[in-house]
C-alpha cells in the first residue's frame, strides 16, 4: 500500500450502498461502480476515498502493516462507540457533506485519540507533501498542527464530516431528496476502519474494528 488511514465507513446497509453508486466506487469489494444519479466532475475529487469520514488523514507507513493493524485493534479495544445526532446535508466550503447534528464532543475526543495514538506509524511529510497542503493558506495554528500530526484539520481544527462531492454549485437542499432516504435513522460510530490506497490510487478497506 502506498498509504494508509483510518475512516469512518458506513456499514454495510442502505447509506452504503448509495455512497459506493453515487461515487462510483466501492472501497469495501474494491470496484468501480456504476453511477445513476452522479456525474464526474461532481464526484471525481472524493471518489478514490470512497464514502467516508476521515478520522486520521493518509500517511505513508513507518513500520509493516502487521504492527499497525495490530496498533488499531488495541486501540479499537479502549474506545466506546459515539452517538453524534442524525446526519444532515451541509455545505463546507465549496462542497457538501454528511454532518452529524447533535453533540461532538465525544466524537471529536475519538478522533483526536485515533490521530494521537497511531501517530508513531506516521512517516515524516517530505517537504513535497507538505507543499500539498497548501500551507500558505493554512492559519497559524493549522500550520502548526500539520508540522506536528501531519494534517492541519485534527484536534481543535477537526469537522467530523462524510464526504458527498468536490467543488460545486449545488446546494444542499437540491442534495437532500437523494440522500436522505438512505440516512439511518439514528447515526452512531462503533468500528473504525482501517483503509489503504493502492497502487491505482484508489483507497480499498483492508479492516473493520469494532469499538
Amino acid at each position: 500500500m502506498k498509504r494508509y488511514a483510518i475512516y469512518y465507513l458506513p456499514p454495510p446497509g442502505p447509506l452504503a450502498t448509495f455512497g459506493a453508486e453515487w461515487l462510483g466506487w466501492d472501497p469495501v469489494r474494491g470496484v468501480r461502480v456504476a453511477q445513476p444519479m452522479s456525474t464526474d466532475a461532481l464526484v471525481a475529487q472524493p471518489r478514490k476515498y470512497g464514502l467516508h469520514a476521515t478520522l486520521k488523514a493518509p500517511f505513508r507507513l513507518d513500520g509493516t502493516q502487521q504492527d499497525l493493524e495490530a496498533a488499531v485493534s488495541e486501540l479499537a479495544r479502549s474506545l466506546s462507540p459515539v452517538w453524534p445526532g442524525e446526519l444532515a446535508v451541509s455545505q463546507i466550503g465549496r462542497f457538501l457533506a454528511l454532518v452529524p447534528q447533535g453533540d461532538q464532543a465525544g466524537l471529536n475526543d475519538l478522533a483526536a485519540q485515533v490521530v494521537e495514538t497511531l501517530d508513531p506509524f506516521r512517516a515524516p511529510l517530505t517537504d513535497g507533501e507538505i507543499a500539498r497542503r497548501h500551507p500558505e493558506r493554512l492559519s497559524e495554528r493549522q500550520r502548526a498542527l500539520l508540522d506536528r500530526w501531519g494534517y492541519p484539520f485534527v484536534m481543535e481544527e477537526f469537522r467530523f464530516h462524510i464526504t458527498l462531492t468536490g467543488p460545486t454549485d449545488m446546494t444542499a437542499d437540491a442534495m437532500v431528496p437523494m440522500v436522505a432516504p438512505v440516512l439511518p435513522a439514528k447515526f452512531g460510530i462503533h468500528e473504525i476502519c482501517l483503509v489503504g490506497e493502492g497502487d491505482d490510487g484508489m483507497f480499498r478497506l483492508i479492516r473493520r474494528y469494532p469499538i
